[in-house]
């Protein structure tokens, strides 16, 4: 998959100062509390409690999302046409490589709602390098034209975003990701929702009660580190 600059084994931050809502009660627009912080401690709290942040609106609060269905991406259900394998040959597949920098393009202006903001952009960074979160990168003549990022916990994965410049650039992203997951034992690829796009792509809806199961075994499941795929 190329270069790999990913930390071998994560570092625990400190435990998050806020009793952050549970998963399972969640208002009508799938948003289960408002507020905290965005501090490394919180964020792992809430993925490993199936919960994950999103603001309400540009410039508003941090809500905290349970969707129902859950959108999971099986690892063993990523459909790859013909043309996408084809594509997979034309870009060199990069990890880590900077993640700042993949997730500002994933935070660009065309992006519905632009919630990722630079509160975001920090924290995800520092999560990056505490070894929580990763980017897969695609490059084409040396020029940085896909990619997506996201947090990596155990043998769960939440993907939260992607980007592309050039067709299927962020699809083979993904292929790389869901290969790299196989390939270190992960269990779980968390989507968010089963938008036509990642349907599109095996992505299927999954109960919230069945999700956190899925959860809860992938956050133990004995994995190789990140770095295994390289």
């Amino acid at each position: 998959m190329g270069e790999d600059r990913g930390m071998p084994v994560p570092v625990e931050p400190p435990p998050t100062a806020w009793a952050l809502p549970a998963a399972d009660g969640p208002d009508e627009n799938e948003v289960v509390g408002v507020g905290a912080d965005l501090e490394p401690g919180t964020l792992l709290a809430a993925y490993r409690a199936g919960i994950f942040p999103m603001r309400l609106g540009v410039g508003g609060p941090i809500g905290w999302w349970s969707p129902d269905p859950r959108g999971v991406l099986p690892l063993d259900g990523l459909r790859v046409t013909r043309s996408l394998r084809q594509s997979c040959r034309h870009f060199d597949v990069r990890t880590d490589v900077d993640f700042e920098t993949t997730m500002r393009a994933c935070a660009g202006e065309h992006r519905p709602g632009a919630w990722i903001d630079e509160s975001f952009v920090a924290a995800y960074t520092r999560l990056h390098e505490l070894g929580w979160a990763h980017s897969v990168e695609t490059f084409r003549d040396g020029r940085r034209v896909g990619g997506l990022y996201g947090v990596a916990i155990g043998g769960f994965f939440a993907g939260e975003s992607m980007f592309h410049a050039e067709r299927d650039a962020s699809k083979v992203a993904l292929v790389a990701l869901v290969d790299r997951l196989r390939a270190i034992g992960a269990t779980l690829l968390d989507v968010q929702w089963a938008t036509p796009h990642l349907a599109s792509l095996g992505a299927v809806p999954v109960g919230r009660s069945e999700y956190l199961e899925h959860l809860a075994e992938a956050l133990v499941a004995p994995v190789a580190p990140w770095s295994h795929a390289g």
